[in-house]
Parts: C-alpha cells; structure tokens; sequence
C-alpha cells in the first residue's frame, strides 16, 4: 500500500463517495508532451450517491450512458457488464473551469464503483480513474485525477523529490507521480465563466509545440515547472510568484489564453504576488497567490472584474467513500 494513503475498502450498494477538484501550478498543456507538472487537490468536491437500478442513469437521466462522455466512458471500462446503477452527483465545482470537475466525478464514481467489486488499492484506483477520463477526453495527462485519487500537492513527471506514489500508463506511455510538501499557503481561483474545452485545447498546443520551435517552448515550460516544484518544496513564495507569471506568458504565447483570463490577472494583480491561467486555459480559471493578509481584496477585486473566485487550500485527501445514504 502507499505509504499514508488508505485502500478503498469494499462495500455494497447504497453508498456514496467524493474527490476533490485541483489546481494546476505549473506544466499544463507541457506534461502531455511528458514535460513535468506541478497540481494540488483543492478543497471543492464532487461528491456521488449510487444505488442499484434497473438501467444506468445519472442524475434522472436514462440516455446519459449515450450522451455524457465520462459516464459513457465508466459503462463502457472497466464496468462493461456490471449491475446498472442509478448515479445522482452534487459538486461545488464549477464545470468547465478547467479546476478538475470531470476529474473529481471519473475518481468519485470510480471508487465507489470499485468499492462494489471488492475495494481497490491507490495506484489502481488512480489507473483506473485516469483510463475513465482518457476515454472520455481521447486527450490528456493523468495529473488530474491523481490529484482527485491522492489528495495534497503532486507532481507528474517531476524530479525525485518527496515520496512516490504510482505510475500511471497509457499504452507505451508511463507518468511517475510523486507527492510533494504543502508550503501551507491560500490561494485563489477564478472562474471567467467561459467553458473551456480540454480536448481541443491540448490539440492546438500539440499543434503548436510541433513548430520548429517547438522543443525550444517546452523546455521552458520544463524548466519552470521543474524550478516551481523545488520552490513550493522550499516554502520559496517569492520564487513561485515570479514564475506564476513566466508560464503564464509562456501559455500566452502557445495560444491558450483569452481576453477574460487576462481581465481577471490584471484585476489581480495590486493583491496578489503571482497570477496565471489554470487548466487548459481559452476560457476556464486563473489561479493567483494572493499577497499575504490581501486574500478578501483579492477575492473582491476579481468579483468586481466580473470572475467568479474561491479562496482554496489543498485538500489533504483525495477520492473516499463517505457514509451509506
């Protein structure tokens, strides 16, 4: 078992489960292309409730096994065959924000699934999540729903710093996920309130990164992330303000902000220490650190430029079960 992070026990129907959203630091778009990522678990959740059913239905939604791409995808793997089950969901994350929404259903309603057919480890409740959503998405890194499985701060293809938690696979491909120390700060997200579109978003960066150029931007998105996880390790804020904003620039550059996401950074900025997009960015959130005792002006300034924040913190436990309904 790894080490600190329990085992989904086994259970029966009814039950319910939850996993938290995250937020991106450093490495979107780049980790795909196997450069690392720095991401932590927040505390806004997705929470299922489960019971049996005649048919697969989510939210009073018969069709749902045929129109909602993540839960086409759980029907259809690893659960092709399995007792239908009737699937209601609350969650206090925004979609399409790029803060882990889908990430946060694929790990609840995995585990609670997982749960009815004798509980599973971690490492492969986190293959299993990551397959549901790479199903749905076609596209991706299994950065998000490592962070809805385990909880805290990780990082994707980073450096052996702090302890290891599991690989993840997808056909040849390997991601090494590693836990990383929570520096104890709050942070702000920011919706725009422009859905953004992960799948289309990792194809145009894909697109983008095979100019002759190309290796050239994602080392630099390498040496951020790779200098932004040794700073958050260190308790270095000042270090990761300063490259909050580089990758930022870095993300403009690869084409994947957006006039709303700039309106919201500029608004942050007077309160704030480091501000960037969060997520696949072209619409979704920003994420900024605010600058210490400045978190109510920062959170009112970005409401007042029209975003919808949340003041986090890493959530310390990833994917559960709660209670029987």
């Amino acid at each position: 078992m790894t080490e600190g992070l329990a085992p989904i026990p086994a259970g029966h129907l009814p039950l319910s489960a939850q996993a938290p959203g995250k937020c991106i630091v450093f490495g979107e778009h780049a980790v795909v292309h196997g450069a690392p990522e720095l991401l932590f678990a927040i505390d806004l959740s997705t929470q299922v409730v489960v019971r049996p059913a005649p048919r697969w239905v989510l939210n009073g939604d018969p069709s749902a096994a045929e129109r909602h791409p993540y839960f086409r995808s759980v029907i259809q793997s690893p659960w092709a065959g399995a007792q239908p089950v009737d699937v209601r969901t609350v969650s206090r994350i925004p979609r399409g924000a790029g803060l882990g929404s889908s990430a946060a259903l694929s790990a609840a309603l995995t585990c609670a699934l997982s749960s009815t057919t004798g509980g599973v480890d971690r490492p492969a409740l986190a293959q299993r999540s990551f397959d549901v959503e790479r199903g749905a998405q076609g596209v991706g890194s299994p950065g998000d729903t490592s962070a809805a499985v385990a909880g805290g701060f990780l990082t994707v293809n980073g450096e052996a710093i702090g302890e290891s938690l599991w690989t993840v696979r997808d056909g040849d491909r390997t991601w090494n996920v590693r836990r990383v120390a929570d520096p104890g700060w709050v942070w702000v997200v920011a919706h725009t309130g422009i859905p953004r579109a992960t799948g289309d978003a990792v194809r145009a960066v894909g697109a983008r990164l095979a100019r002759p150029d190309g290796p050239t931007v994602l080392a630099e998105f390498a040496r951020i992330a790779t200098e932004g996880t040794r700073a958050v390790a260190a308790g270095d804020r000042k270090t990761v303000a300063e490259l909050m904003v580089r990758n930022h620039e870095l993300l403009r550059e690869v084409g994947v902000s957006h006039p709303r996401l700039e309106a919201l950074i500029e608004a942050a900025h007077p309160a704030a220490d480091g501000a960037k997009l969060t997520g696949a960015g072209a619409g979704g959130s920003i994420v900024a650190l605010p600058r210490e005792g400045a978190e109510t002006e920062l959170v009112r300034r970005l409401a007042r430029a029209g975003g919808l924040p949340f003041v986090v913190r890493p959530a310390p436990e990833g994917a559960s079960l709660l209670s029987s309904p």
